[in-house]
């Protein structure tokens, strides 16, 4: 029967409120100064922009997490992408929200202390121990710094923090409490969003992989353990350890390109099918244009000797001349040539030679 009054009795760690909030104040206080263009800003916001903007883009360096990150503090803060980031020091014009560019990046780095006091502690040392682990995140001047602009490094620790934590408290759970696979599940979506802010994230994936497979060998050789616990405990860590992760680092991609739909610079690193599915891009061409090559096809022809750089058969608008500068004799026809980038004039209709 349910008895009046209703009680909660509630534990509070006062020291991890307290360097949870001194974390906040050092990396949202004054968030939006300096209002100029930062470091690596400069680099990352060309991304933002076109995301903004549902243009398609590849980035080289890395998976596309990072940038869809602090494209959503963007889009939350009302930004349209119509900002030039051509340099660093650059202002920031009035109509773009400098605090909500920074704010995801700047509170990933403030949690990162309060994890890092939880994980100090799951590791089995005392409390001043890790208040002293997190005082030194806390105090951390580069941390600190690189917290409060938009750059990927702080979702990058936080994210590793996260899975190391969850594991740990995974790992340290009551063996038949079923609540702690939660905890092995979001290690493993952690490890996922590690890798796919940055592949650096790839290396502390590894580590926590290879301390799953000594817990996991130590628990195969446990005799109290039985037979059927162990095989739960092994075939879930498999799951959300290694299926989990692959299966969401694909969806990164998926995410990515479901958003950016519209032709953009980098439209001629893929094929020319994905290209004709781009807005604004070949779809304007091909549009109608069976699949196969008839007459009346308009089509590019790519060399596939030209390696590692592209390259189209593409006419000019100058003709070769009636007679070199030695006296050499010449066609004087258009210059045909092949040539690395789009370009209009790379396009070519096949027509029925007898008409």
């Amino acid at each position: 029967m349910l008895q009046l009054p209703l009680l909660v009795t509630a534990q509070l760690d006062l020291v991890l409120v307290l360097v949870s909030l001194l974390s906040l104040w050092t990396r949202l206080g004054r968030l939006s100064y300096p209002s100029s263009v930062v470091f690596d800003e400069v680099y990352y916001g060309q991304f933002v922009s076109l995301y903004m903007k549902r243009i398609f883009f590849v980035d080289d360096s890395g998976p596309p997490l990072g940038h869809m990150i602090l494209a959503l503090g963007a889009y939350l803060g009302g930004f349209d992408g119509n900002f030039v980031w051509n340099r660093i020091g650059a202002d920031y014009p009035c109509s773009v929200s400098v605090w909500s560019l920074r704010l995801l990046p700047a509170l990933c780095g403030a949690l990162c202390v309060p994890l890092v006091y939880l994980l100090t502690l799951e590791l089995g040392f005392s409390h001043l121990s890790a208040l002293g682990a997190a005082l030194l995140l806390l105090l951390e001047n580069s941390l600190i710094v690189q917290s409060r602009f938009m750059l990927l490094e702080s979702l990058l620790i936080f994210f590793v923090l996260l899975a190391f934590f969850s594991y740990l408290c995974f790992h340290n759970a009551h063996s038949r409490s079923w609540s702690r696979y939660s905890w092995l599940l979001l290690s493993g979506v952690s490890c996922a969003a590690a890798v796919g802010v940055k592949y650096m994230g790839l290396f502390s994936y590894l580590l926590l992989l290879g301390v799953a497979s000594v817990h996991s060998w130590n628990l195969i050789g446990d005799q109290a353990v039985s037979h059927l616990s162990v095989f739960i405990q092994c075939v879930c860590k498999v799951l959300c350890l290694l299926v989990v992760p692959v299966l969401l680092y694909v969806f990164w991609f998926y995410i990515h390109l479901s958003v950016l739909n519209r032709s953009g610079p980098h439209d001629q690193l893929m094929s020319s099918a994905f290209q004709a599915s781009l807005q604004g891009g070949l779809s304007r061409i091909t549009q109608g244009q069976p699949l196969e090559v008839v007459y009346g096809s308009q089509v590019t022809l790519r060399s596939s000797a030209s390696q590692p750089v592209s390259c189209w058969l593409h006419s000019h608008k100058a003709n070769y001349p009636i007679r070199y500068e030695n006296g050499r004799g010449s066609s004087h026809q258009q210059q045909v040539t092949c040539y690395p980038f789009k370009d209009v004039n790379n396009w070519w209709i096949i027509k029925d030679p007898g008409r």
